[in-house]
């Protein structure tokens, strides 16, 4: 609770800190789900009579515990400001959405929001929150990807355009990729699948805009040197997140088996190059735990197996900060 409140408290002072440049997050906020069934999908892990008894108490801490990280990841060398924008993973609709930005901890951030409405069977999608005082939204749309053989559907790709405070165009672009189920090889395609959709998308825009400024960024279920990355690299686009660590240990976005790795990536067009002011992994102490199997620190995450954690997420925030 007193961690809540110091947010809340700091979350007040910096709506009035002068903002420069462009402050964008990624995270994958891990099972971001309500506690209501939705009879489409395959959400019954995360209701009440479920083994994980996900109640509404706990849904409300997992919100503040997540705005509680999108707040942190404001801290820069020059001092604080609110994220301008910020990509999440996982979360399951549109009520998740306005309770985050309107009932939670942010609700003085004054964001706004649009999100994916996919085919993925467990109802989890890609949302992208906005400060409408720095990023003026001009349209959204989504990219839907046609599974390929053995492929199960999966997410769709967020595009949004808008425009910043020096009047440039900003096209953002937010996925998640398929996991590894059934091992990384036969997964492969899936991932790649996914990048050729977003890939043909920006080759479209290309041809449509004179150089337009690109972001992509999500959760890759891939590492910076993964095939599917490559594919994106041949396409103009650098990854500037590639081996970046954070402050307190973390040397990724994600542990597993006492590894680290980054499976979060943030890459963009050549022309945005010269405007990256740092990008690091936000790894505030709040956001670790000691971990007790592999030694070191590892993401607080929700659960341990079934054991509810309060934590945040087993992925840790990317912060990228531009200058223009």
């Amino acid at each position: 609770m007193r961690i809540l409140l110091t947010s809340f408290l700091l979350l007040s002072t910096l709506l009035s800190v002068a903002q420069t440049g462009l402050t964008i997050v990624e995270f994958n906020t891990e099972n971001l789900f309500d506690t209501r069934h939705d009879s489409l999908k395959d959400d019954h892990e995360f209701l009440p009579d479920s083994p994980r008894h996900w109640t509404r108490t706990k849904y409300w801490q997992k919100l503040n515990r997540i705005g509680q990280a999108i707040i942190a990841c404001g801290e820069d060398s020059s001092g604080w400001s609110l994220p301008d924008i910020v990509g999440l993973c996982e979360v399951e609709n549109d009520s998740v959405l306005f309770d985050l930005t309107r009932r939670s901890l942010l609700r003085k951030a004054r964001y706004e929001y649009v999100m994916t409405s996919s085919n993925d069977a467990r109802g989890i999608d890609v949302a992208l929150l906005y400060s409408p005082f720095s990023f003026r939204l001009i349209k959204a749309d989504t990219l839907r990807v046609k599974p390929m053989k053995n492929m199960r559907p999966t997410r769709d790709i967020l595009h949004v355009e808008g425009e910043i405070e020096n009047g440039d165009t900003l096209h953002i672009f937010l996925l998640h990729a398929p996991s590894r189920m059934g091992g990384e090889l036969y997964s492969r395609p899936f991932r790649k699948h996914v990048m050729e959709r977003l890939c043909n998308a920006i080759d479209s825009l290309r041809r449509t805009y004179t150089e337009p400024k690109l972001l992509v960024m999500g959760d890759f279920n891939d590492y910076a040197d993964s095939p599917s990355l490559l594919l994106a690299y041949e396409h103009g686009l650098f990854n500037v997140s590639a081996g970046v660590q954070g402050r307190n240990g973390a040397k990724g976005t994600y542990r597993y088996h006492g590894e680290w790795g980054s499976l979060d990536q943030m890459l963009i067009s050549d022309n945005l190059r010269s405007w990256v002011a740092g990008c690091r992994i936000n790894d505030a102490p709040f956001l670790l735990e000691e971990d007790t199997k592999y030694g070191g620190v590892k993401p607080r995450r929700n659960y341990n197996g079934m054991r509810f954690n309060n934590g945040f997420s087993d992925h840790l925030p990317l912060v990228l900060r531009l200058h223009h």
